[in-house]
């Protein structure tokens, strides 16, 4: 059976989504990647990966591997 009639469906996009430009709640740059923030941090908003690695630093200290960090 074949259908002649085809339908599309609208979806809208929500401003929340994962590849926004949203600014970083911590530098107020742009981000293309969101991060969230841990409850512990009594943050709200999204973090760029920059800051996210930086505040998981702060929060878990010790001997561990922290990627880009020669970006700072």
């Amino acid at each position: 059976m074949v259908y002649s009639r085809m339908f599309f469906i609208s979806i809208k996009k929500n401003k929340h989504v994962m590849g926004t430009k949203d600014k970083c709640i911590i530098c107020s740059e742009k981000i293309d990647l969101h991060y969230n923030s841990m409850e512990e941090w009594k943050m709200e908003g999204s973090l760029c990966g920059k800051c996210y690695s930086k505040k998981l630093h702060e929060h878990y200290p010790g001997e561990h591997v922290r990627v880009n960090k020669h970006l700072d």
